[in-house]
């Protein structure tokens, strides 16, 4: 479904992204994880289009979508949860999840905000008060719920379990698992690489811009490399 191929970006002189290849199948889950400031969430920028790209391609469903704007690759169902939630905290729960919406003009946009509210039934209690007066894992549901309002194709998950406490990381990773049931492809970006490779199909490690692993999930979490640098072991 996705492929990309030599991906280069900078921030001015510093190269973030040093010639990136990957590809992510229908219906897979897989995950990036590294350290902080490896280029996990730049390359997720990247592939949504809010971040340029100085070299290389990016392919979607066999064509190429380089140079596309981010709404047009939203459109060609390209969503993303962007690292932070980044919620609209004066907005309702209601309105934030009507513009994960904004580029359809179907007539089933109700239809699947009742969807989000059956995987997220808190948000449902709470769909008409501030998106700010939410706790963080509730505010991470929502961003989640906000990108499937979209109808992604691939849905981009930037670090969705960050400043979570254990048993929402938990709830958070069991939604990627429910999604991944549903027949959802999703490119996951992780820190909490025990948490990334236990759901993933296959893995990529990335360091200061560059892939240097890959493999399954299981390949990667028994992997000794892997083991000391990300799992603590």
């Amino acid at each position: 479904m996705l492929s990309v191929t030599g991906m280069e970006s900078a921030y001015g002189r510093i190269k973030a992204l040093k010639g990136i290849s990957l590809q992510v199948g229908r219906g897979e889950v897989v995950a990036l994880i590294g350290a902080n400031g490896a280029g996990k969430t730049t390359f997720l920028r990247t592939v949504s289009g809010v971040q340029p790209m100085t070299a290389g391609t990016i392919e979607f469903e066999g064509q190429n979508i380089s140079r596309l704007r981010p709404d047009q690759r939203v459109v060609r169902g390209i969503c993303q949860c962007p690292e932070g939630r980044m919620v609209f905290g004066p907005m309702s729960i209601e309105d934030n999840l009507r513009l994960g919406a904004y580029t359809r003009k179907d007539n089933e946009i109700l239809a699947d905000m009742e969807k989000v509210y059956d995987l997220f039934p808190v948000l449902k209690e709470k769909r008409l008060l501030p998106a700010g007066s939410l706790s963080g894992g509730q505010q991470q549901m929502l961003a989640i719920g906000r990108a499937l309002m979209g109808r992604p194709k691939l849905l981009l998950l930037d670090e969705p379990s960050m400043g979570l406490a254990p048993i929402l990381v938990e709830e958070i990773f069991n939604v990627v698992r429910n999604l991944k049931a549903q027949g959802m492809t999703i490119l996951l970006v992780e820190q909490n690489a025990f948490g990334a490779l236990a759901v993933c199909d296959r893995a990529y490690v990335l360091e200061t811009g560059t892939i240097t692993l890959t493999g399954t999930g299981a390949e990667l979490a028994a992997n000794d490399q892997v083991r000391a640098a990300y799992l603590g072991m």
